[in-house]
């Protein structure tokens, strides 16, 4: 085969924490293959990070050389001899304003950044293609897990119905845990702390925010519409207990945080929360930090895509290969490729009219026709039983397990608040939402 003149891309990366220093360790481990791959060299020519004493001696002991750290981030974002611009320090700002000024100076953009594409996707691809760069963003969804690619290329040809997903490791570990141990939430959140898959404060993941950002980002690129992170609707598993996942197990489920997005003729669904899957689905086997997508489509049917979804190296390994894009892309005059898609605008459905089946964990008064006025009332809203189970009692309560028939949420929501007005009833403790597909 005949190559062109080699050429260097000069890399510059904003950023050398835990994924910044995995990316620069495959760019120099992989060197000769990535070459062989891109058909051009690839450098890194330039780093920033505002902890730069910490990130020379992190450097070093990959044996890169300290010179290549700047102390001011414009030696990257507004420097001639910088091609691609990798940014993995996360958050909104600055990270919007370096790759915003990154892009006015022509360069090609690679990020990880989840927070700042589910918010200003459309606007940072929208001014990518205007100046004719790139602006890639494999590694903010799923780790090193190809989706991104996947939808927009390997699958463009689709008319995508559901993309629905396990994108979260945290939340996914600590589950998992609950199930294999029986154990409390707090107690597996603990040992998931210890164990570096969730940070002090997990507020993100655990209320499923981090989640939602990744569903906005995927159901944009799957329905062509531009869906921002504060329009998916959002519930985390602080309130799942083992007794749930226990009544879950025995009922042939498995509870599990679940982004979920929908295509529909007039409009869209996009949600985060807990979900009571089959056990016979292949995402409820899917365990400890491992994330997986399951998607179905018109023309590929149904495809599921599993590996791990952060840690340094998988991360890592989206982002080079974004980097190996980028600059295939310069050396052969095609940037700009990567262009907004978002061109449907539908209707964000209200979580109201969601339609599923509900699993109800109740305490209630442990006598006779307390179930009969449950029906009644739930009755009333045209809400019917699937499953009745009465389990444990404490004290002078019995606790009562509910599945309903498939309803629509509003009609749920209204049965509920008539449950907790029952004499009979004395808390309404759990409320999932059920899917039974198999597939």
């Amino acid at each position: 085969m005949i190559k062109l003149a080699e050429r260097i891309v000069n890399v510059g990366m904003i950023g050398f924490g835990t994924v910044g220093g995995g990316t620069a360790k495959l760019l120099t481990d992989n060197a000769e293959i990535i070459r062989d791959r891109a058909d051009t060299r690839i450098k890194i020519k330039r780093i920033y990070d505002k902890k730069e004493s910490w990130a020379k001696e992190r450097a070093v002991s990959m044996g890169l050389s300290p010179e290549l750290f700047t102390d001011s981030v414009d030696n990257i974002i507004a420097a001639d001899d910088i091609d691609v611009v990798v940014e993995v320090i996360g958050g909104i700002e600055p990270a919007m304003t370096y790759i915003k000024t990154a892009i006015i100076h022509g360069k090609s953009v690679v990020t990880a950044n989840k927070d700042l594409m589910a918010s200003f996707g459309e606007e940072l691809l929208a001014a990518a293609e205007a100046v004719g760069v790139d602006l890639f963003f494999e590694a903010s969804v799923a780790g090193g897990i190809p989706i991104i690619k996947a939808i927009k290329e390997s699958l463009a040809a689709n008319h995508f119905h559901k993309v629905m997903g396990i994108v979260n490791g945290t939340t996914n570990y600590i589950l998992s845990e609950m199930a294999a141990s029986g154990a409390d939430f707090d107690v597996c959140l603990a040992q998931a702390q210890a164990l570096g898959y969730a940070e002090a404060n997990p507020t993100n993941d655990i209320d499923g925010l981090d989640a939602a950002r990744k569903m906005a980002i995927l159901a944009s690129l799957a329905f062509n519409s531009r869906i921002t992170a504060d329009m998916v609707y959002v519930e985390g598993i602080k309130n799942i207990t083992k007794w749930d996942i226990a009544y879950a197990n025995e009922l042939g489920y498995t509870i599990k945080l679940l982004g979920i997005a929908k295509d529909y003729e007039d409009s869209i669904e996009v949600r985060v929360h807990p979900v009571m899957i089959s056990s016979s689905h292949p995402l409820a086997t899917v365990n400890d930090a491992f994330n997986a997508v399951f998607v179905e489509a018109d023309a590929l049917g149904k495809a599921m895509f599993l590996g791990r979804g952060a840690g340094e190296m998988p991360t890592a390994s989206a982002i080079v290969g974004d980097i190996i894009s980028a600059g295939k892309h310069i050396v052969h005059n095609l940037g700009g490729q990567t262009s907004c898609s978002y061109f449907k605008n539908k209707r964000i459905r209200d979580i109201k009219e969601v339609e599923c089946k509900y699993y109800l964990r109740l305490m209630v008064a442990d006598r006779t026709m307390v179930l009969a006025h449950i029906a009644d009332a739930i009755g009333r809203r045209d809400v019917s039983l699937d499953t009745v189970i009465q389990k444990r009692s404490v004290g002078d309560l019995a606790e009562l397990v509910l599945i309903t028939h498939e309803v629509k949420e509003d009609s749920m929501l209204q049965a509920i608040k008539d449950l907790n007005n029952l004499a009979v009833v004395d808390d309404v403790v759990s409320v999932i939402r059920v899917d039974d597909s198999d597939n």
